[in-house]
């Protein structure tokens, strides 16, 4: 299928500090890892963002770039570069601590997007969030729609509000990825499913939840479907739910549900299908965690690793 994926969202260095070592530096930001993971895919994918032309910007660019991404006019006048210190467990899980600003430049809308992808920071941090929801509003009447909450409770000072931006998206999404610990967080003391099929209702077609080390959980009008995570040697988490975001919009779209002429297919999906897209969100995701930061794999490798398996 010809068209591009517009991605829209938060670009910013991850400062990774692992007790006893130096601390590293990696390019992150949950809509970035999506889009390099889409481009590395093979995908044409613009990025909707906002860094500095400094040091750490440049480095982000240069590493887009390398990935096929294009940036969108503006994305590149911040004052400054935002981060994120990542502080990772014994096990490799990460507990971060940002210093960011977001106020997106938004582009001219076009005619060939052909999925619109957004979430986290981006999607709850004032001011620029309410031009994010715009942007989706706008997108959705040509695009299918991908929203992946990965929920920053430190970002969010009002929980109210927050939860209410959340909704809003969901009801314009047409594919929702959430973690369990997005959706605990968004409804304390309620199975995470359960929360997965009340947001199916608002008008999503799936609604894929990832569990860590127990795999995932889709939920679409014919059904449930459950995949075990594939099993690697964990270098760090870093990355892990986009990974699993970029390689669940790149099955879809492979199986041909991507676009708004596919909508009603997409909302007709069947399990079997949605088991492949979510089988191949496994594998991406399996493969960002086996190196260190959010190093997604390119089709290439993904194909490569699949292979040796069978």
């Amino acid at each position: 299928m010809n068209g591009h994926a517009l991605v829209v969202g938060e670009a910013l260095v991850d400062i990774v500090r692992r007790a006893g070592s130096e601390p590293v530096e990696h390019v992150g930001g949950s809509p970035l890892n999506v889009a390099l993971g889409l481009g590395r895919l093979g995908r044409a994918v613009q990025f909707v963002t906002r860094v500095g032309a400094d040091e750490r910007g440049t480095r982000i660019v240069e590493h887009l770039t390398a990935a096929g991404v294009a940036l969108t006019p503006g994305s590149t006048s911040a004052d400054r570069t935002a981060t994120a210190q990542a502080e990772l467990d014994e096990k490799g899980s990460a507990r971060y601590e940002f210093d960011i600003t977001w106020d997106p430049v938004e582009p001219p809308m076009t005619a060939d997007v052909v999925l619109v992808h957004t979430g986290s920071i981006a999607t709850v941090l004032e001011p620029g969030c309410d031009v994010v929801a715009e942007l989706v509003a706008l997108q959705s009447r040509t695009s299918t729609v991908s929203f992946d909450p990965n929920i920053r409770p430190a970002l969010i000072a009002d929980p109210a509000r927050g939860r209410a931006r959340i909704e809003r998206l969901v009801t314009l999404a047409d594919v929702v990825k959430a973690s369990d610990e997005d959706l605990e967080w968004f409804a304390p003391g309620r199975d995470p499913l359960d929360t997965a099929r009340e947001w199916l209702s608002r008008g999503p077609a799936v609604v894929a939840v990832t569990r860590g080390g127990a795999g995932a959980v889709a939920v679409c009008a014919a059904g449930t479907v459950e995949v075990p995570a594939v099993q690697v040697e964990v270098v760090d988490t870093v990355g892990a739910g986009d990974a699993f975001t970029a390689g669940l919009l790149d099955g879809l779209w492979s199986f041909g549900f991507v676009g708004i002429e596919r909508q009603e297919r997409l909302r007709d999906i069947g399990t079997a299908e949605l088991r492949a897209a979510l089988e191949t969100a496994a594998w991406t995701s399996a493969l960002t965690v086996a190196r260190a930061g959010a190093d997604l794999p390119t089709l290439a490798e993904r194909v490569a690793a699949r292979k040796v398996t069978r």
